[in-house]
């Protein structure tokens, strides 16, 4: 898949690695909506993005991906910008085991509330035209940090979706490919006071234990990393960005 000239939706994209996924899609020549909760953010990127690249290229659409209305507006009004959908990146996510029921609310719910949504506007049973998913896992996806339990088994589930919904069989009913990308620490995933996140303060030491060896990687390679797997990924592969190296398929044992 060529991304030139594609209608990309972004969740989580005001800031963050989110932000980056969205430069990096307008640089190839895709046009962008940038959906977050952080309205003041989203409007100012958009602004800035829109000088850069012009006003036919960016909006911005306010999004909770809690708020299943909201986030079906978000679709309604990218489609009214634009006239479709074509690519649909759930990236929207946050690290607060302390706040558990909000982060699986997020990270998990909103991946689901997203996927679903995807079907049912680019969807071909639906009259759409297909289209493609990413699903924004992590590294704990695949190897989970035992200081951090329960946003490791959001991430963790986002795999299980979506190879559960890239399978042939989904993709014959909808047209649409589900995939997922993975990467480790980014450069752009700042953690200002780790005690406030942590299910408790215990934990500290694992978390120490955990990150000692990590090299955050800078956003830009993982947004490049994006680009890559929209381009030859199949659906229902799952792929690991670390350490700056070039993204990678994660194979799964068959039974």
């Amino acid at each position: 898949m060529e991304v030139k000239g594609l209608v990309a939706l972004v969740t989580g994209a005001a800031s963050g690695i989110g932000r980056t996924y969205a430069i990096e899609l307008l640089n190839q020549g895709a046009k962008v909506s940038i959906c977050d909760i952080d309205i003041t953010e989203g409007e100012k990127l958009a602004e800035e993005l829109t000088m850069k690249y012009g006003k036919s290229q960016v909006i911005f659409s306010p999004c909770d991906v809690t708020d299943y209305p909201q986030f079906e507006t978000s679709f309604q009004t990218t489609i009214a910008a634009f006239g479709q959908i074509d690519i649909v990146i759930n990236n929207a996510g946050i690290m607060n085991d302390r706040f558990w029921e909000l982060e699986v609310d997020i990270n998990l719910n909103g991946v689901i509330r997203g996927t679903l949504l995807a079907q049912r506007f680019m969807g071909t049973d639906k009259g759409g035209q297909g289209g493609v998913v990413v699903n924004i896992g992590s590294n704990v996806s695949i190897n989970p940090c035992v200081s951090v339990p329960i946003y490791s088994a959001t991430k963790a589930a986002i795999v299980s979706l979506t190879r559960a919904f890239g399978d042939q069989y989904h993709v014959d009913l909808t047209g649409v490919k589900v995939m997922a990308l993975c990467p480790s620490t980014t450069d752009s995933n700042s953690v200002p006071d780790i005690g406030k996140q942590l299910l408790s303060l215990r934990y500290k030491e694992a978390w120490s234990r955990d990150t000692s060896s990590i090299v955050p990687q800078k956003a830009e390679h993982v947004a490049k990393a994006l680009i890559h797997i929209l381009s030859t990924g199949k659906s229902g592969s799952v792929w690991m960005v670390e350490n700056g190296e070039p993204p990678r398929e994660v194979n799964f044992p068959k039974y």
